[in-house]
């Protein structure tokens, strides 16, 4: 698994429109780079649609938000379009990006072992360095303050850290 600073490995893999997005062509920017099971399941579609509601603000931040699992693009397209987000989703169907950034793991459902996405985001600084990370991700989290239950969505402490994490440069 990556660590804080460790360098994000390279990556370039298509998107939903079958145009190629490398790292290196990202330079200078803020990626928030989250690595998902697959489109259209429940938990994946809630965490897109967050992500999605939320780009303009991410876009602020001189940030990009880029989802990947091992869907094929022409399935990523039909996600963007059915659930018109706002996003890019990118294709790693030979899953090379998920194992170079440790996410593509043995699982278990239903007492039977199986290999798949762990539920992972990483925030990539301007530099190309692994800025922060939360693996295991639940997309929404419900905790009690004073009494009261709320719901805390990943999103909002993903773009909670980068604003932190731009004051720190």
């Amino acid at each position: 698994m990556l660590t804080i600073n460790d360098n994000a490995p390279e990556f370039c893999i298509p998107n939903q429109d079958e145009v190629e997005i490398c790292l290196r062509d990202l330079a200078g920017k803020w990626i928030v780079l989250y690595f998902y099971p697959k489109d259209n399941t429940p938990g994946c579609t809630t965490e897109a649609c967050d992500f999605s509601s939320d780009n303009e603000h991410f876009e602020d931040l001189n940030g990009v938000i880029l989802g990947v699992s091992p869907d094929s693009p022409k399935s990523h397209k039909k996600f963007i379009d059915s659930k018109n987000l706002e996003i890019t989703l990118l294709s790693d169907e030979d899953k090379k990006t998920c194992e170079s950034y440790g996410v593509w793991q043995e699982k278990m459902m239903c007492g039977k072992k199986y290999m798949g996405v762990v539920r992972t985001t990483y925030i990539i600084s301007p530099e190309g360095k692994i800025a922060a990370l939360w693996d295991n991700v639940k997309v929404r989290k419900n905790k009690t303050v004073k009494g009261e239950k709320i719901q805390i969505l990943h999103s909002d402490e993903v773009k909670e850290t980068l604003i932190k994490l731009q004051g720190e440069y």
